[in-house]
C-alpha cells in the first residue's frame, strides 16, 4: 500500500485485517483490526481514533491503546516495513 494512501492524523483499514495510521507526518503505525473486546473488526478511523462499531470501543492511532468503550487491552501492533513510498504488511 502506498504511504500517500494513509492520511496524516488518521488511518485506513486494510482488508479488515490491519489498521494503518499516520499519527504525525511520516510516522506510520500498524495494528490488528480485531477489537480486543470481542474480536469484531474495527471499521473506521476518525478524530484520531480507531473505532469499533460493535460495542463502541475507541483506540488511539499512535499506540493502539483503548481510549473509550469496553475494550481494556490495546490493539496488537503489527510489524511492517517501509519500502520507498510503500508500506509492506504481512500477508
Amino acid at each position: 500500500m502506498a504511504t500517500a494512501d494513509v492520511p496524516e492524523g488518521g488511518g485506513v483499514i486494510v482488508q479488515e485485517k490491519y489498521v494503518v495510521t499516520q499519527p504525525t507526518a511520516g510516522e506510520f503505525k500498524a495494528f490488528s483490526a480485531a477489537c480486543t473486546h470481542q474480536g469484531c473488526p474495527v471499521d473506521k478511523v476518525e478524530n484520531s481514533e480507531i473505532v469499533c462499531p460493535c460495542h463502541g470501543s475507541h483506540f488511539a492511532i499512535d499506540s493502539g491503546e483503548p481510549v473509550a468503550g469496553p475494550a481494556e487491552a490495546p490493539l496488537p501492533a503489527v510489524e511492517f516495513t517501509v519500502s520507498g513510498d510503500n508500506l509492506v504488511l504481512p500477508e
